[in-house]
């Protein structure tokens, strides 16, 4: 788990750890990279997250898996330029288990296996239970109580206890981590069901006026975001909260759900709601940290025509005026007057690294 820079700020300065902000361009870049190398290596590949794939690599010995996993290590440093660190199972859980006892065991160099007993057994040994895929705090501390530590206790238990105390997704771990497949590689990407923006602000808001500019912005956003995929929205959340690390303070959260009358991806429905929103669950008297909107109930825009067609196609044409003009002629070009004139609220990025792969003036210049 992480925690705040300012709390480890001493530690950070005497030991002369480079820090660096969130870059997310270049993050999500060079993730496709890695990405579009992995699926030359296999034709079933599931993206898990940014950082992360599954690969079918059924029908290699160990000698050969050894062999091909090191041509892939070394082919994504050439061709990108970061290490990576593979773990192989017969399971996918294993797997997992694989992968972090190579990224945090040196005498892996990046690459671990666990397809035969002897190796498994140590692997799971070494993994703490905590650290098991499928098993958060809670499940730990509980597994902990019955002083089952670590992965190797837990697949030495029995099945039936495993069952009764965690029902059928406890047994599904046990059953991974003992070699039986449970989970599938799922190669088609589910539908996103969700879109969130929200943003840390860089000193404590109190005034609703400037929240109102922000939250709009991020309702402006996320509308853009959908927009961008095709799809409209059913409902919204938009939430507040203050800095929970500030004990000197006073503390408040809050959330509300709002429904539309119609799916949308309009901003101007979304800000409005946004808006209305934030007026019911704002509070006088403190000082708010962060601030976004949540959109739900996502769907296709072409399967959710109704009854309320005419006012939708009058807001999309709005939309796409908007959308051209401003991929024309740069984002915010044309906005919500609500959004600010002329202020360009932006995450506090003071460490920001050079966006080496996206962004032309930021290139690395070799002078021979």
């Amino acid at each position: 788990m992480g925690e705040p820079y300012f709390k480890a700020k001493k530690i950070i300065e005497e030991n002369k750890v480079r820090v660096f902000s969130s870059n997310y361009a270049l993050y999500g870049d060079i993730s496709q990279r890695v990405m579009e190398i992995l699926a030359n290596f296999s034709p079933e590949i599931e993206i898990y997250s940014i950082d992360e794939a599954f690969l079918n690599l059924q029908g290699f010995n160990n000698d050969e898996l050894k062999i091909y996993s090191e041509h892939i290590i070394k082919k994504i440093k050439q061709w990108v330029g970061i290490p990576v660190s593979i773990g192989i199972g017969c399971t996918k859980t294993l797997s997992k288990i694989a992968n972090n006892l190579a990224k945090k065991n040196q005498q892996y160099k990046g690459l671990c296996i666990l397809k035969q007993w002897p190796e498994i057994k140590e692997g799971l040994i070494n993994t703490k239970i905590e650290d098991v895929w499928g098993i958060g705090r809670r499940l730990s501390r509980f597994l902990k109580n019955h002083n089952i530590n670590n992965a190797y206790d837990f697949v030495k238990t029995e099945r039936v206890w495993i069952k009764k105390k965690m029902g059928v997704v406890g047994e599904k771990i046990y059953l991974e981590l003992n070699g039986i497949s449970c989970l599938n590689l799922d190669l088609m990407p589910s539908d996103k069901k969700s879109c969130c923006v929200s943003r840390s602000f860089s000193h404590p808001i109190e005034k609703i006026e400037k929240l109102e500019e922000l939250v709009a912005k991020y309702a402006s956003r996320v509308s853009e975001k959908i927009r961008e995929e095709g799809l409209v929205a059913e409902s919204m959340n938009v939430f507040v909260l203050t800095n929970y690390f500030n004990k000197r303070e006073k503390q408040y959260s809050n959330s509300i759900k709002l429904q539309f009358p119609y799916p949308t991806n309009s901003n101007i429905q979304i800000i409005k709601h946004s808006l209305l929103g934030l007026k019911k669950i704002y509070r006088k008297g403190y000082g708010y940290k962060k601030a976004g909107v949540i959109l739900h109930g996502l769907s296709s825009s072409t399967s959710t025509k109704g009854l309320l067609d005419c006012d939708r196609e009058v807001s999309e044409s709005i939309m796409n005026t908007m959308d051209k003009i401003n991929s024309r002629y740069g984002c915010s070009t044309l906005k919500i007057a609500v959004e600010g004139v002329g202020k360009n609220w932006k995450i506090k990025r003071d460490k920001l690294s050079p966006s080496y792969t996206t962004c032309f003036k930021d290139l690395i210049t070799v002078r021979c």
